[in-house]
């Protein structure tokens, strides 16, 4: 299989108004991934898939990942004026970058899979949203790879990702009705526990409260 930085060439080379950036992985697993643009991410997976040297004709898996706001610190170079004399000076500055959430697909080939015991090396695509909030879509692989299909709808009901073009999105784990998303990095627990108690202490105090709590409300 080639690298990720020779097929990041070759769409290039055939798709030259397709959006892909190289993310390097600096782990020693060094997985680098391709980063698609959801505009063309439709195109360039088909690419993946019917070109006859890569044939990526099969995704193992597909996972979601949230990424949270982040303030970044960062010095800058400006020009100012010290005692009438104009001087280069270096500030910091604060910025905050917004959150976003991503899929990410890991890609196999079953037709030029390699023949010796060792296991292959995937080849990783992702997309991102524009944001957590109002602008978390991104488009559907299913219709490229099927086994896509029930891991979209897994990332959707937990991570909240609106995979425009399923076939059938909708909830996988959690039920119809139930509000956000439980693998979110910011999701709250529930203060609700209806259900039986759990052996855990602190669960079942939690249990009691809530039961106290809502007794106390009942009208006399």
């Amino acid at each position: 299989m080639k690298t990720t930085e020779e097929i990041l060439a070759m769409i290039k080379t055939a798709l030259p108004g397709a959006g892909v950036e190289f993310v390097p992985n600096p782990s020693p697993a060094a997985q680098h991934s391709l980063r698609l643009d959801p505009s063309s991410a439709f195109t360039v997976a088909s690419f993946l898939r019917d070109h006859a040297e890569l044939a990526l004709d099969y995704c193992s898996n597909v996972t979601g990942v949230d990424w949270l706001g982040k303030e970044v610190t960062e010095k800058i170079k400006a020009t100012k004026l010290v005692d009438g004399v104009e001087t280069v000076v270096e500030e910091t500055v604060k910025r905050t970058e917004p959150g976003y959430l991503e899929a990410v697909y890991h890609l196999y080939s079953m037709k030029n899979g390699p023949r010796e015991s060792a296991p292959p090396t995937p080849v990783v695509i992702r997309m991102r949203t524009v944001n957590r909030t109002d602008q978390v879509e991104l488009p559907s692989l299913t219709y490229i790879w099927r086994s896509a299909e029930f891991q979209e709808r897994e990332i959707f009901d937990l991570y909240g990702i609106v995979f425009t073009g399923h076939p059938d999105l909708r909830r996988i784990l959690m039920w119809d009705g139930f509000e956000d998303h439980p693998m979110r990095r910011d999701y709250v627990d529930p203060d609700d526990y209806e259900y039986e108690p759990t052996p855990h202490d602190e669960v079942i105090k939690r249990a009691e409260e809530h039961k106290a709590h809502a007794a106390s409300e009942v009208p006399a």
